[in-house]
């Protein structure tokens, strides 16, 4: 999307300036480092959930600097050079940047809360399915929850447990497949600035409700606040009907719930002047 007033465009202030320099010199690190070295630093630096091995405290911080490729990168720098340095003139470089690390740590609680709940739930069931282990007991417990591989890993093994329901090496078998998916669930690193990014929009819509924003897909124009409502309402849905997504949408809108915070304390709190 682009903007319809032109005039908001000036030189790009300096945290934005050094914001997206930083993520882009840690995209070609990351390429230098998995090319020379074989090291994934997307798997260093990413957030693991905190009941992961993987997980290092550091990583709250580091997973905002680390893209998923070049895609992943370009949009995110994109949304955050175009409404990132209107934010900045307006509120000055510091509170910007108060403002974006705050967004961005507040969208990975959010998401390392939901992540939780939703691998204790993974957990809860597997219990369950363990407790009275068979192959309806099984299915449904990888169609619930790892739909992705069931055809590609499960079925083969389900055919061969109906055949043979009572068999306790099959039993045996589904415990070893359970760790396994609990353990892949808990081995994907979460990274990106996705979550201050849409903090940054939110605040754009706050600050410049009625500013017309031309959309690219499709090519319409719409106020800023709008399209923070279909942004926030998407991330919402596909967030509740998508548990477990490689998206994480709930960071998307704890962004914007934090950010949103923010500004109203900021706007309440007429004696701070950073």
């Amino acid at each position: 999307m682009i903007f319809g007033n032109r005039n908001l465009f000036n030189s790009t202030p300096p945290v934005v300036m050094n914001l997206i320099m930083i993520n882009v010199v840690m995209l070609v690190v990351t390429w230098v480092m998995a090319s020379t070295f074989s090291i994934d630093l997307n798997r260093v630096l990413g957030i693991y959930p905190p009941g992961s091995p993987n997980f290092k405290p550091y990583q709250i911080v580091t997973h905002m600097f680390m893209h998923g490729g070049l895609f992943h990168l370009f949009f995110n720098m994109f949304a955050l050079w175009m409404f990132g340095r209107i934010l900045e003139q307006v509120w000055g470089s510091r509170r910007f940047f108060i403002y974006y690390m705050v967004t961005g740590l507040g969208a990975i609680s959010i998401h390392l809360l939901v992540n939780y709940l939703h691998i204790h739930a993974i957990q809860t069931d597997a219990m369950a399915m363990l407790n009275t282990p068979s192959p309806d007991v099984f299915a449904a417990f990888v169609t619930r929850h790892f739909p992705e591989y069931y055809d590609q890993v499960y079925s083969q093994f389900l055919d061969k447990w109906y055949l043979f329901p009572n068999n306790p090496i099959y039993a045996e078998q589904a415990a070893v497949y359970t760790r396994q998916l609990i353990s892949l669930q808990q081995g994907i690193p979460t990274v990106g600035a996705s979550g201050a990014v849409y903090g940054v929009l939110l605040a754009f819509g706050v600050l410049f409700p009625n500013t017309i924003l031309m959309l690219l897909f499709p090519p319409i124009p719409i106020k800023a606040k709008w399209v923070v409502i279909i942004y926030g309402g998407l991330e919402l849905y596909l967030g509740l009907t998508q548990p477990g997504s490689s998206i994480a949408h709930f960071a998307h809108l704890g962004g914007m719930i934090f950010g949103f915070i923010l500004i109203k304390l900021w706007q309440r709190r007429t004696d701070v002047f950073y």
